[in-house]
């Protein structure tokens, strides 16, 4: 099936374009616009097609709920609010989404339908919030809470990028400050020594040693590395490693706190606006635990569901697992007997994310001094592999 760009006269002769996809022809599509009254003036086939991957920024999808939702509240429908956000939208990927998804809503599908498509792009969270607000007659009510979420969820995930960028920012500085001295430096301070015919002690061996490989075998360095990441790769996809990987991350030195409150952050908060916009307990713990995104929360939501469906309470039922911080265990029980689970239960979230807060801070203040401590080794071990052989050479011209 291809994807179409076309231009029509409706009945009352106004021009109107769209995008039409799951058609083989022109000829085809000239058919579906004519059952809905529309003459087709001219059509275009478009090189990108539904289901390719795009690149949307978090940013974007944020703004388009608040844009959607607002103009929503104002009465306007939903394809012209679809509308005018596409003309405002500069992301050409984005763009043809949006241009998608009205043709789809103009045709007659749900909102859950059309955009449960590009589920990736707009996630479950997001995709379950549109059909709980449709059914119920709250659209542009969860469409505010959806944007909220989405946004609380991107300031997450950069302050935990923010924990991990200095590491990350000073290992990669220490390679490229080992790389430099490796093939350009040590070369120079060997031959010299080979000159002298100085002996070279074990750690000036180890680093010509390092140098010879690296200069004379980079290829293999490099497949080495690239077949490494591909390896990875594949190896993430495998269940069994994967839920291996998540527990190790839940249970890791020095990040595990701060992984666990991520993770439990994400889950109680999707679960908590799931179930402030009417979704059942059963099913917001189901895309709770798709937007977590960890084998050891799918493994406690399935028991929890069990829990709940035999009669349990949510509070009790969260109480059997310490991945739960007391906090969130006091705020739903709170939130169950004052009959305001949902409300209650994102005050404990953002208790529970202050937390996160401090937690990145106090990691920040222990990484900085721990990884120039690393770094300065590292380099103190290179130059006193260097400078060994220049200091017995001098002992023995004395």
């Amino acid at each position: 099936m291809a994807v179409y760009e076309y231009t029509a006269r409706d009945a009352d002769g106004n021009k109107l374009s769209g995008i039409y996809n799951d058609v083989d022809s022109v000829a085809a599509l000239r058919k579906e616009l004519a059952k809905m009254g529309d003459t087709l003036l001219k059509a275009r086939r478009k090189k990108i097609e539904v289901g390719k991957r795009v690149k949307i920024k978090q940013a974007e999808v944020v703004a388009f709920a608040y844009k959607f939702a607002g103009m929503c509240s104002a009465g306007l429908p939903i394809a012209r609010c679809l509308e005018t956000v596409e003309e405002q939208t500069e992301n050409q990927a984005f763009k043809y989404v949006l241009s998608d998804i009205r043709g789809s809503i103009e045709a007659g599908t749900t909102l859950k339908e059309a955009f449960e498509k590009y589920q990736k792009v707009f996630s479950d969270f997001f995709v379950g919030m549109l059909e709980a607000g449709e059914s119920g007659g709250r659209l542009s009510e969860t469409l505010e809470m959806s944007a909220s979420y989405m946004e609380k969820q991107a300031d997450l995930k950069s302050k935990v990028k923010s924990a991990f960028a200095y590491p990350i920012v000073v290992g990669v500085m220490c390679i490229v400050i080992v790389t430099v001295l490796v093939i350009f430096i040590i070369p120079v301070f060997s031959k010299l020594y080979q000159q002298l015919h100085v002996p070279l002690p074990g750690p000036t061996k180890a680093l010509v040693g390092l140098s010879v490989l690296v200069r004379s075998w980079w290829w293999l360095v490099l497949l080495i590395i690239v077949g490494s990441v591909f390896l990875f790769r594949r190896l993430s996809k495998n269940p069994y490693l994967k839920t291996r990987w998540d527990v190790f991350k839940l249970n890791m030195p020095v990040f595990a706190r701060l992984n666990r409150m991520v993770v439990v952050s994400r889950f109680m908060r999707t679960f908590a606006m799931l179930a402030s916009a009417g979704i059942s307990f059963i099913k917001a713990l189901d895309v709770a635990s798709a937007v977590a995104n960890n084998s050891r929360i799918s493994e406690i939501t399935g028991r929890l569901q069990r829990s709940i469906e035999a009669g349990d309470s949510v509070a009790g039922s969260l109480r059997n697992y310490d991945i739960f911080p007391p906090i969130i265990t006091q705020m739903v029980s709170s939130g169950e007997e004052a009959g305001a689970l949902p409300e209650m239960l994102n005050k404990g979230v953002d208790f529970l994310d202050k937390d996160i807060d401090r937690t990145i801070k106090t990691l920040l203040v222990k990484l900085e001094p721990a990884m120039t401590l690393i770094m300065g080794l590292i380099v103190g071990f290179i130059l006193m592999g260097v400078y060994l052989p220049m200091f017995d050479y001098m002992s023995r011209v004395k």
